[in-house]
């Protein structure tokens, strides 16, 4: 077992039904690839793949996710602004989970685009609380 993990920013709806960030860790195993060490989370599932492109010139009105769904940046980078007035930048290679599915969702803002990403929709089993730190 190893102490890396990778770190997952969740944007949910609070009871207040507003739109909050929480920092959630996946724990990362060691495993041999060829003569090298590397380190991997336990499978993740998810009900496919979407490929996306934001234009600069987006909208950034308030909105929810059509459906619970990681949201990896490949390339380009966003402001996100939440319900709570707390705001955050993903770029390459950071995840986002969005689940905030109702209330009154979440801002975003293209800073440098046009911004790529995957989108990764998650069933509705999956239980993200798991990572949440103790």
């Amino acid at each position: 077992m190893s102490d890396r993990r990778t770190r997952i920013v969740r944007v949910y709806t609070g009871d207040d039904g507003r739109s909050h960030f929480e920092d959630l860790y996946l724990p990362m195993d060691e495993f041999r690839l060829g003569t090298l060490f590397s380190y991997k989370t336990q499978m993740v599932p998810v009900k496919g793949v979407v490929f996306r492109e934001n234009p600069l010139d987006g909208s950034p009105d308030f909105h929810t996710p059509p459906q619970r769904q990681f949201v990896i940046t490949l390339s380009g980078a966003v402001e996100l602004k939440v319900g709570d007035g707390s705001s955050r930048v993903f770029g390459p290679g950071d995840v986002l989970f969005a689940e905030d599915t109702v209330g009154e969702g979440h801002m975003a803002r293209e800073l440098i685009g046009p911004r790529r990403s995957l989108i990764l929709p998650v069933p509705d089993t999956f239980d993200i609380a798991q990572w949440r730190e103790a």
